[in-house]
């Protein structure tokens, strides 16, 4: 049972809840209440099933637990007064036979152990008793409803560690709903409860009891043992008189003195406790996959933004979209003014344009064709990319969870993205012209016009990228440029071959395409590194309930099952 919870426990504390969602609070809470009674109580207990049973004295501000306490061991023990609240740091009292187990620290191991008296929480101030029993120790606990936030966590952390907790309220207050809040926690938990009624006017006595013993039924705790304390002095060490606490102090002088009995409270606290793990993993786990879910769809709509980009990208290069305006003016120059011709046929060409182009300070057609392709799709990546970050940006922003994740910088673009997006075309470039000088391979021709056939055929296979039916543009645009488009495509294919040219381009739209997929997913990165700083787990709610039944199938070997303290009641 011990190893199932240990890893119950661990597998609660390494599941977060970071992202914003309406269960994720609720979650924190739960979590950090079950790992603390898996340390507090859980796991020390059944390391040792029989060490002294531990009584936690809780109640209302005011309603007299540390003068209760003081009374049952007849010293007093623990501070009591009129400023509120009285109780700062629990007072764990116990016969001196007992002090050993309470002082090794196993139980509440995150309070430290003292014997002077202390205001501060943290610690846990240890007395023994010698009018105690053996095998029987009260912890007086801070108020549940103090105005001090630390002493009412406290207060439930320490109710979480009880075998047994005697719940201390008065005539005033019995009916307040903090108190009974807890007790419902404490059912449901099945922890043992025994309850005093203090300062209970006598003329009031039986109604009462009467009417507190109703809410308790109602609340399917009528079963719990109620004990009435009438309104009464002190005396002058601070105590009960004795004649009013002889009925209390000998119920517990019995649970102390039979160890059955003992037994029976920490069985049935042990198997409430353990029966109350499975519902909050549960809600641990659901609130777990929500995050998970979550985690998910932000990832999702991040890809969603970006798999549009790349649609726009790909669209661009089908519909013939980016062979108008510069690209197709500088294809049109190309083609129209015979350097395609001359770049085919002859070195000379080219070294006439050369000199052209030194002489006029202009470059050649060919240049500024190579050129306005790069700046056509250097301007398409900037353009997708700014849409797809902000398309990705208004998606998390509807989100809850996302809003809380985003950052300006993710509305926009990296910054070295025009860097990014030039360097890519200009490789792309690149890889064309080492298709086109493969695909040239030992043809005669394009060997004897060298570097410039491969250029020329270069610019030509960029081109028909941009087009969906063929490899040069069709249309009433390219025929502004004359019969010379035609009888450049011929040439072309009369030494590649029509479908060479046609798997060139398909080639190079493709090789286009991964490098933009690149640049897109590098982009799209932003998004989901932030969501990857949050750390949520990969199917977290699956570990917790794999955890949870191990720890069941741990707790049907041991034969765990209510059995109800007979000894108690």
């Amino acid at each position: 049972m011990r190893p199932a919870l240990a890893q119950l426990r661990t597998a609660i504390t390494e599941t977060t809840y970071p992202l914003v969602l309406p269960s994720a609070d609720e979650a924190r809470q739960v979590g950090a209440a079950v790992a603390a009674q898996l340390d507090d109580y859980l796991l020390p207990r059944l390391a040792r099933l029989d060490a002294p049973l531990l009584v936690v004295v809780g109640g209302s501000t005011g309603a007299g637990k540390s003068t209760l306490v003081n009374s049952l061991v007849q010293a007093r023990v623990s501070a009591t007064g009129v400023l509120r609240p009285t109780t700062r740091a629990p007072v764990l009292v116990c016969n001196p036979s007992d002090l050993a187990w309470f002082r090794q620290g196993e139980l509440l191991p995150g309070l430290t152990r003292t014997t002077d008296a202390s205001d501060d929480p943290g610690t846990l101030q240890l007395i023994a008793a010698p009018a105690l029993a053996p095998g029987l120790a009260f912890l007086d606990a801070p108020d549940i409803d103090s105005v001090v936030d630390a002493n009412r966590a406290l207060a439930s952390q320490l109710l979480a560690a009880a075998d047994l907790w005697l719940f201390v309220t008065t005539a005033a207050r019995y009916a307040d709903a903090v108190p009974w809040e807890l007790l419902r926690t404490a059912r449901l938990r099945g922890t043992v409860i025994a309850l005093v009624l203090d300062r209970v006017p006598r003329e009031a006595a039986d109604e009462v009891a009467d009417h507190l013993t109703e809410m308790l039924t109602e609340q399917k705790l009528g079963a719990a043992p109620l004990f009435v304390l009438p309104e009464t002095p002190v005396d002058g060490q601070g105590l009960l008189p004795e004649r009013y606490t002889a009925p209390l102090r000998s119920w517990f002088a019995r649970l102390a003195g039979d160890a059955d009995a003992r037994a029976a409270v920490v069985r049935q606290t042990l198997d409430g406790a353990l029966s109350a793990l499975r519902p909050a993993v549960a809600s641990l786990a659901t609130a777990a996959d929500d995050q998970a879910e979550t985690a998910d769809d932000l990832a999702e709509r991040a890809r969603a933004a970006y798999r549009g980009a790349r649609r726009t990208v790909e669209h661009g290069l089908q519909d013939g979209r980016l062979l108008r305006g510069e690209v197709l003016n500088r294809w049109q120059e190309f083609v129209g003014t015979g350097e395609l011709f001359r770049t085919l046929e002859a070195r000379i060409g080219r070294l006439r344009d050369r000199v052209v182009a030194a002489v006029t300070g202009r470059p050649a057609p060919g240049r500024q064709l190579q050129n306005a392709i790069e700046s056509q799709l250097v301007n398409l990546l900037r353009g997708v990319a700014a849409e797809a970050a902000e398309g990705a940006y208004n998606a998390w922003h509807t989100h809850p969870s996302g809003a809380a994740l985003l950052t300006p910088a993710l509305g926009r673009p990296g910054v070295d993205l025009p860097d990014r997006a030039e360097r890519l075309i200009r490789d792309w470039q690149r890889g064309v012209l080492e298709l086109v000088r493969a695909e040239a391979g030992d043809k005669r021709f394009v060997a004897r016009t060298a570097a410039y056939a491969v250029n020329a055929m270069g610019l030509a296979v960029m081109v028909a990228v941009f087009a969906s039916t063929a490899f040069i543009p069709t249309g009433l645009e390219v025929a502004a440029a004359g019969g010379t488009t035609v009888a450049a495509q011929k040439v072309l294919e009369a030494i590649f071959g029509d479908q060479a040219i046609r798997t060139l381009a398909a080639r190079a739209r493709r090789d286009l395409l991964v490098l933009v997929d690149r640049l897109l997913d590098e982009e799209m990165a932003r998004y989901l590194d932030q969501l990857a700083t949050v750390e949520v787990g990969a199917e977290p709610g699956a570990r917790l309930r794999a955890a949870a039944e191990a720890v069941e199938r741990a707790r049907a070997r041991t034969g765990l099952t209510t059995g109800g303290p007979e000894g108690a009641r």
